[in-house]
């Protein structure tokens, strides 16, 4: 039996449809909050043995309930909006489940693969696993680097596999549902569906109009991942997921841009609430996945839009066949 929290969102929906499409297994628990209920598309052609409510499944955890033998817990549930300021829900959200589940992973020696952030790295321009890296810019960075701080200080101990992704920016299919932080990408394909404009922000941070700088990573790479940790179980550690690589938005503009045949740039004035908040720039350091063993290529930006638009093409062609 596999666990996969946030089975219903982003990256953990794309987990669970390729555990069934690659893998073959269907013996997996999602669990997630669908109060957002649009959120069940990103299931409904996926293949699961049962759901739990986040609240329910929390407090199976805290009564120590025993689910049949687990293989793994990906633990990709969180609050991921950038913007939201209420440190108490963010804290109890991310890092008190991520502790208790994490607890009770380590007391039965269940690999624990879970999600973190690039975010922890806030405005840094280092991005090697080190904390003098490590500067967070708001409080959803924070909850995602004071959880790896206590996997770091439980590893020496552990008996089992343990593992933090810090995800740099992933976009792809099955995203929707995450409105405004949805990737950048996703934002350019909805601004093209209702114009020729694709608006981007005005220089800042010491960059030039649209210039700011990110590590974007195809979401079938960060599934990738989780899965080479399910085949790895001596893999422990905290590991970058990036590319490698960054692009400039405009880069990534044009990209679209290409793929959709129309469309041209225009600047929006950089939004003064986000000025001090802001990551300018990213880019994976990945020797330290690497050296654990990871050797698979990266997707690139160009192939990555390619990928992104054929799925888009072949949901509409589905849909209109639906009407």
């Amino acid at each position: 039996m596999i666990i996969v929290t946030g089975g219903a969102g982003f990256i953990g929906s794309n987990l669970v449809k390729a555990l069934n499409d690659q893998q073959g297994r269907k013996d997996i628990i999602v669990v997630d909050d669908l109060t957002q209920g649009q959120k069940f598309h990103n299931l409904a052609d996926c293949d699961i043995a049962d759901y739990l409510d986040q609240a329910e499944f929390l407090s199976l955890v805290q009564a120590g309930h025993e689910f049949p033998v687990l293989d793994a817990i990906f633990h990709q549930g969180a609050c991921s909006d950038t913007t939201q300021w209420d440190g108490r829900y963010m804290m109890e959200n991310n890092y008190a489940y991520s502790k208790a589940l994490l607890h009770y992973a380590l007391d039965r020696q269940v690999p624990f693969i879970y999600a973190s952030s690039a975010a922890v790295y806030g405005g840094s321009r280092e991005f090697a696993i080190n904390p003098s890296n490590e500067t967070p810019l708001n409080v959803y960075g924070y909850s995602k680097l004071l959880f790896d701080q206590l996997v770091r200080r439980l590893l020496p101990s552990a008996s089992s596999q343990v593992v933090g992704l810090r995800y740099f920016n992933v976009y792809g299919p099955r995203e929707s549902h995450k409105g405004s932080m949805a990737s950048v990408a996703y934002h350019l394909f909805q601004q093209l569906a209702q114009g020729d404009e694709i608006r981007l922000f005005s220089g800042s941070g010491g960059y030039k109009d649209g210039d700011q700088r990110r590590d974007f990573l195809y979401v079938s790479d960060a599934v990738a991942v989780n899965l080479w940790c399910l085949a790895n179980p001596s893999a422990s550690g905290i590991f970058n997921v990036g590319t490698g690589k960054s692009w400039s938005f405009n880069e990534l503009a044009e990209e679209v841009i290409e793929e959709k045949q129309r469309g041209e740039v225009t600047y929006i004035d950089f939004p003064e609430h986000l000025r001090d908040v802001y990551q300018h720039f990213t880019k994976a350091d990945l020797n330290s996945l690497r050296q654990a063993g990871y050797t698979a290529d990266f997707i690139s930006l160009q192939e990555g839009i390619s990928k992104y638009v054929d799925w888009m093409n072949t949901q509409r062609v589905k849909q209109e066949t639906k009407n």
